[in-house]
């Protein structure tokens, strides 16, 4: 979120365009004037992860870095509006979120990143709250792959390239359900930010589309699947790296497959201390800082890293 316009520009497409009652059943989130004061505020939030993931059979230590942050979005072709490039028709406000794991399987690293756009405004026969775009790419010594989705009124459009054989090169259409979401979006979704909202104790059966790591990572297929949302009814206090939480829990259930697990603070901003899954994974909370990060790429900035209680990258690190 860099222009200035920002905010004008999100409150006319709001009032532009009439919630749709298609899936109204899904709850949509409310984008007030609380929450535009704070994501309006020229930053985004970062937030450092000590992450246990499986890999190969194996449990590897590494990170993760979550940003959250808003920003103009050009509906053609789903990328970052710039200012006074698209007629205003074309362009809503998004959160994004930016996902980023990095660890190491023995002689090399995984660097995998996962990103997913939230429409803060009513689009494509969707009410607001729902991903309009999410994207995942992986780099690591044998090959790379990139995968993107985009959400349109019925269907969605997948485009995927891979290193490996087999997957090399693949678009596909796919029917968008009516109480389908994307597995992106439940990171949004747990802090209140996406569809579909739930009340304490309540839960709601979903189709999931399958996350994109999971598809590139196991090779399995993009497909929808059942899966369960739950706020559980009570708060709970947990202990994230000595340091005393109290949280809500939210769990998404996936019929036959994984279920993740999201404790997330009840103070603002609701921030995830802590995501578990059933495959062995882990992420906890090390330190969160609101910048604007865009502009901390020159040298010594890196100094910054410890606002997220990360470190620089040793010399002579692949």
């Amino acid at each position: 979120m860099r222009g200035g316009a920002f905010l004008l520009a999100a409150t006319a497409a709001c009032v532009a365009r009439e919630p749709p009652t298609a899936v109204a059943s899904l709850a949509a989130p409310v984008y007030d004037d609380a929450f535009w004061e704070v994501w309006h505020d020229g930053r985004a939030e970062l937030s450092g992860y000590d992450l246990v993931t499986p890999r190969y059979d194996e449990l590897r230590h590494g990170v993760a870095v979550t940003i959250f942050v808003t920003e103009d979005f050009a509906d053609g072709p789903r990328v970052k509006a710039d200012p006074g490039k698209h007629p205003d028709h074309q362009v809503f406000p998004v959160l994004k979120l930016n996902l980023m794991k990095d660890f190491p399987t023995g002689i090399y690293d995984y660097n995998l990143m996962t990103s997913a756009f939230i429409a803060l405004a009513p689009m494509h026969e969707r009410p607001a709250g729902f991903a309009t775009k999410v994207a995942f790419s992986a780099q690591e010594w044998c090959g790379m792959t990139y995968h993107q989705v985009a959400f349109d009124g019925q269907s969605v459009r997948s485009s995927a390239h891979s290193y490996f054989d087999g997957e090399a090169d693949r678009d596909e259409t796919l029917a968008y359900p009516e109480s389908g979401i994307a597995s992106e979006s439940l990171y949004a979704w747990a802090r209140g930010f996406a569809a579909p909202m739930l009340a304490p104790g309540e839960s709601r059966q979903v189709r999931l589309l399958r996350g994109l790591e999971t598809v590139r990572l196991r090779h399995q297929p993009l497909v929808w699947e059942k899966a369960t949302l739950v706020r559980l009814p009570d708060k709970a206090t947990i202990e994230v790296r000595g340091t005393p939480y109290e949280v809500e829990v939210l769990t998404a259930e996936i019929e036959g497959g994984d279920t993740t697990t999201f404790y997330v603070e009840t103070a603002p901003a609701r921030r995830i201390v802590k995501w578990q899954r059933t495959n062995g994974e882990v992420a906890e909370l090390l330190k969160t800082e609101r910048l604007a990060y865009w502009e901390l790429n020159g040298a010594g900035k890196e100094s910054f890293l410890s606002k997220l209680g990360l470190t620089p990258r040793p010399p002579l690190t692949p």
